[in-house]
């Protein structure tokens, strides 16, 4: 079990509950060492004069707040030591907010809040229920680290989390942020409706276990490759393109008819019994059958006629099952092709993963579809 990061009481009202606070989510970003190129020697950063190029004592380094270019005021370490917030040993709530009215660009990071012991479960898990139950979260001002943070107390799943939020000046303007946003624009009711219904077509449950940081994957995959002596390859697809304004309402029903198909498909692949072994096979076996000689008495002519009899009908059985495998062949890649083009997105990405192509996770469902049908196509061997 983790050890808890902070101890101390959460409270509402008159209600106290000692809680233990616990880190609820970590990285797993890949990290690496800076090293000189060419050699094992390890890179580290000093702290420089910039004016003298000296290296500077962390004892003799002070904080300054620029007034203006080049003028600052000096601040001792102990005198921000003096006026930061000591560590809280409460969590006070001073109020109660419904979570519907909170937008979630005012959280930051989530830790989970437990009973410090098994006599306060009974206690807790009325908060957990009540809360639950109202569809609230609890507010209050809390300290740690040398930093004061406005939180959130909710519910989920039988226990409580901590959400540390963003204050309402921290929260960046997006109409003086971003540009080109729309403010007056036109739509049909046609071409919402059809948007609706796309949307309503791709919906998907939502599954956290089924989605992973494929960056990560393909770091580690480089680095295990280049342990093995592998030669990295990397493939990219065609950058896909914008949606033409004039073509939006054709874009949106292509969509809608391959999303449609999609979910056709994938009901039909549910419902279909498992396929028999193709004809192909079979054809291929009977013909490659060597046909019995019948009766006659033992003679040297009669010898010389059957070996070539014999020798004929295999010339011609292999050449009838050679050509038929050719257009097997070709009726297979046709209808892999098919059965690609048929896939969902999500199918088509599982497949590249199993195939290892580099960059799948940017890549459209277009894109995807054509990066496997270039990994199914045998390479030229040379002659």
């Amino acid at each position: 079990m983790a050890r808890p990061m902070w101890t101390g009481v959460l409270t509402f009202g008159l209600v106290t509950v000692p809680v233990a606070l616990y880190t609820a989510t970590q990285s797993h970003d890949v990290r690496f060492h800076q090293l000189q190129r060419g050699t094992s020697d390890r890179v580290r950063n000093k702290r420089v004069n910039e004016r003298t190029g000296q290296e500077v004592e962390f004892a003799d380094i002070v904080k300054g707040y620029e007034v203006t270019d080049g003028e600052y005021v000096i601040v001792e370490p102990d005198e921000l030591e003096q006026i930061s917030p000591g560590r809280s040993r409460t969590i006070d709530i001073a109020g109660f907010v419904d979570l519907a009215d909170v937008d979630p660009i005012f959280f930051d990071r989530t830790y989970y809040l437990g009973p410090r012991g098994k006599e306060y479960q009974k206690v807790y898990a009325l908060l957990v229920e009540a809360l639950e139950h109202a569809g609230k979260a609890g507010l209050a001002m809390f300290a740690m680290r040398g930093k004061e943070y406005l939180t959130a107390v909710r519910s989920d799943h039988g226990l409580l989390e901590l959400h540390t939020m963003h204050f309402a000046d921290e929260v960046r303007d997006p109409h003086r942020e971003v540009d080109n946003l729309p403010e007056k624009t036109t739509l049909t009711a046609q071409e919402v409706q059809t948007a609706e219904q796309l949307i309503g077509m791709l919906a998907i449950d939502w599954q956290p276990d089924a989605w992973h940081d494929t960056y990560e994957e393909q770091v580690k995959k480089l680095v295990e490759d280049k342990l093995a002596g592998r030669q990295i390859a990397v493939s990219t697809g065609p950058a896909p393109e914008a949606t033409n304004v004039i073509d939006l309402m054709d874009a949106l029903r292509r969509s809608l008819d391959t999303a449609r198909k999609d979910k056709s498909h994938d009901q039909d692949q549910a419902d279909k019994p498992p396929a028999a072994e193709p004809a192909r096979r079979a054809h291929a076996a009977r013909a490659s059958h060597s046909p019995k000689q019948t009766g006659g008495k033992k003679s040297t002519s009669a010898k010389t006629t059957s070996t070539k009899a014999t020798g004929s009908t295999k010339g011609t059985a292999a050449k009838s099952t050679s050509k038929h495998a050719g257009a097997a062949g070709k009726r297979t890649s046709a209808t892999g092709k098919r059965q690609l083009s048929q896939l969902t997105k999500a199918e088509l990405y599982q497949r590249a993963t199993s195939l290892d192509i580099h960059h799948r996770s940017i890549m459209t469902r277009d894109q995807l579809q054509h990066a496997l049908e270039q990994a199914g196509r045998p390479r030229r061997t040379a002659s």
